[in-house]
């Protein structure tokens, strides 16, 4: 995913923190914060070190980009959001990394319902 689809400031990073609102399920927190007016969707991730170590901190967020990088035409283009993976995370496979996200970006209404079964 290319840089102008990243969150990469501190300061936009608390924004969306703050303003934003949030959805979570047993492995993903989601973040968002609605942007009008902007061209495409920003994300960033966070990954903590209860998650793991280095190698398997890097490995859950190649799978979380790999994933939104399949899902990003049913992703709305006016907003921000923050993926922040919990503990369980680095257990999942790519493709349950996928489930998971998709789940929960449908809790956060970011995903329409009919994204799942266009995937399979």
């Amino acid at each position: 995913m290319r840089k102008s689809y990243r969150v990469k400031k501190e300061q936009d990073f608390q924004t969306v923190f703050e303003a934003g609102h949030s959805v979570a399920n047993r492995n993903f927190v989601v973040y968002q914060l609605e942007k009008p007016g902007q061209k495409h969707f920003r994300v960033g991730l966070s990954v903590g070190k209860k998650v793991g170590n280095a190698v398997m901190r890097n490995q859950v967020k190649r799978y979380i980009r790999q994933s939104l990088l399949e899902l990003k035409p049913e992703l709305p283009q006016t907003v921000d959001f923050l993926v922040i993976a919990r503990r369980g995370a680095n257990q999942l496979t790519m493709a349950e990394t996928k489930q998971n996200l998709m789940h929960v970006l449908k809790l956060a209404k970011l995903l329409k319902e009919e994204a799942d079964s266009a995937s399979e």
